[in-house]
């Protein structure tokens, strides 16, 4: 089973992106990648394998290959991939690239949640 199976993550694409990242409430990623790209076939995998800990961080999921809708690289300025990008009720809030390795990238994505969570309270 593969990285969007696994997850069932939407695919988002350039026409819908704004409409679709206004999310009430909770952290939004949005996984740039590309096809036959080594580093994001590694980031997945290692997503895969983690998955009870990527679902504990219990974030809205969407994903692009960038190859396929070339305006979203060029919107955010890509220069490599994977990129994951981070916002909340549509605004930016960060983005981690390149993938960092699991640890890194959860502590990130779980330091992230906690200050949305204290700016919520």
């Amino acid at each position: 089973m593969n990285f969007f199976e696994h997850y069932q993550i939407e695919k988002i694409h350039s026409a819908d992106f704004d409409d679709k990242i206004i999310i009430p409430k909770g952290l939004v990623c949005v996984f740039l990648w590309g096809h036959n790209c080594p580093n994001c076939e590694i980031s997945k995998n290692i997503l895969v394998d983690r998955k009870s800990e990527v679902e504990s961080l219990d974030i809205k999921w969407f994903h692009a290959n960038i190859y396929e809708d070339f305006k979203l690289a060029t919107r955010f300025g890509l220069f490599g991939i994977p990129v994951f990008l981070f916002f909340k009720e549509g605004k930016k809030l960060g983005k981690i690239s390149p993938f960092p390795g699991f640890d890194p990238f959860f502590e990130a994505v779980q330091n992230l949640k906690n200050k949305i969570n204290d700016v919520a309270e």
